[in-house]
């Protein structure tokens, strides 16, 4: 099995630290984030990894190299300019059979494997790994009818979303759908490929998630890392 993951973005979320260092390598508990999902996808039965670079690449490369020390075949396609979150798969040749997408700074104990068998049962397009996220709305919501009379108001209210995870799995087919460095981002994708027709399906997942792309979101992920660490399918 086969899995890109989307690691050449600049992180500015996470400035100063993502001036000298490329995002992916930012450590979770001794880790580098890209290690441990590195490592994650070798244990489920991924043996070829293909890291889209960009910003600091070198230093990506290096780290990781051929991918020997873990047993795995790693390489690499580099954007010369930011081709967006799925743009950047237009580099990547000789995909015969479905692969993993993922982008490069997530912390989640996804089984990669059973995502990608659902896919294959599903026979889709595309699947998206979802989990449920609930956002609290820190204030009063007034809701008026057409002539501004309150008719109900709402104190704090909680909502619930299935939002994608940043895991996702790709039929080949899907790659004729984008042009060669040429700028796309994964909703644009999503959206063509529904107006198609096409099946798009979803994955739900309850376990552990954490995107790190905010200084609250590192700390948080470190800090679960550190207390888990046994969760995570690294070992």
């Amino acid at each position: 099995m086969r899995a890109i993951i989307l690691a050449g973005g600049k992180g500015t979320r996470l400035l100063p630290y993502t001036m000298v260092f490329p995002k992916p390598l930012m450590p979770i508990n001794g880790i580098p984030i890209l290690e441990v999902v590195v490592r994650q996808l070798k244990k489920f039965g991924f043996e070829h990894i293909t890291l889209a670079v960009g910003y600091l690449s070198e230093l990506i490369e290096t780290f990781f190299g051929n991918g020997e020390k873990w047993g795995l075949d790693i390489d690499y396609v580099k954007e010369k300019e930011p081709l967006g979150t799925v743009g950047c798969l237009s580099l990547v040749k000789d995909i015969a059979e479905p692969f993993l997408v993922m982008n490069g700074d997530v912390l989640t104990n996804l089984n990669y494997r059973e995502l990608y068998e659902h896919h294959i049962k599903c026979n889709s397009s595309v699947t998206i790994g979802m989990y449920n996220k609930q956002y609290k709305v820190d204030l009063g919501v007034i809701e008026t009818n057409g002539d501004g009379i309150i008719e109900k108001y709402i104190e704090k209210p909680t909502h619930d979303y299935q939002v994608s995870i940043g895991v996702y799995v790709f039929d080949p087919l899907v790659l004729g759908l984008l042009k060669s460095n040429e700028y796309m981002d994964f909703p644009d994708l999503v959206s063509e490929l529904l107006q198609k027709g096409a099946r798009v399906s979803g994955y739900k997942f309850n376990g552990h998630w954490l995107d790190i792309g905010r200084h609250e979101d590192y700390v948080q992920a470190t800090d679960i890392f550190q207390a888990k660490r046994g969760e995570f399918n690294i070992e």
